[in-house]
């Protein structure tokens, strides 16, 4: 999950936002999934850990709910816009720009600065990493989240790294 969160910083380092914002929107999930009984990603489990790790910072214009509609139409459909979005779209600012757009309600659409939406979704890993340190949930599932094992996984493939 560390190399994870890494690349996103280093995609937005990159001016790579596309990359940073489809795979921060993909942390919910692993996250709920990770701290799951049965290590399944869910709506709810997305919706209840956006809630409780990043929503705070939105001033009740994004939360879990919301979040999650952008996180199916923009990853499923590649769209901007969701039936249940609360929103007419929501509309992720370019930071390249110069200017600081972030957490604005304009003509009914919710404006987000992507560079730090994405730093909000890395933070919040991080914290909840944290938090699940002891949680036996976490401490189940958590070696099957995907990684990169360097050097190989035997038996499978040796002397290259491969991500399993």
């Amino acid at each position: 999950m560390d190399e994870l969160l890494e690349q996103i910083e280093s995609s937005l380092k990159n001016g790579e936002f596309f990359l940073a914002l489809f795979v921060s929107l993909t942390v919910p999930d692993i996250c709920g999934a990770a701290g799951s009984k049965n290590g399944e990603a869910k709506g709810n489990r997305y919706k209840a850990w956006f809630d409780k790790y990043v929503a705070h910072k939105y001033n009740g214009n994004l939360d879990g709910g919301n979040c999650y509609a952008f996180r199916c139409s923009a990853l499923h459909q590649g769209r901007g816009k969701h039936r249940n979005l609360g929103y007419s779209r929501i509309l992720f600012a370019d930071p390249m720009s110069g200017h600081i757009l972030h957490n604005n309600v304009m003509n009914g659409a919710l404006n987000i600065d992507v560079k730090l939406f994405c730093q909000d979704i890395v933070e919040g890993a991080r914290i909840w990493l944290k938090d699940m340190a002891h949680d036996p949930n976490f401490n189940t599932n958590y070696p099957h989240v995907l990684k990169r094992h360097k050097g190989g996984l035997a038996p499978y493939i040796r002397g290259m790294d491969v991500f399993a």
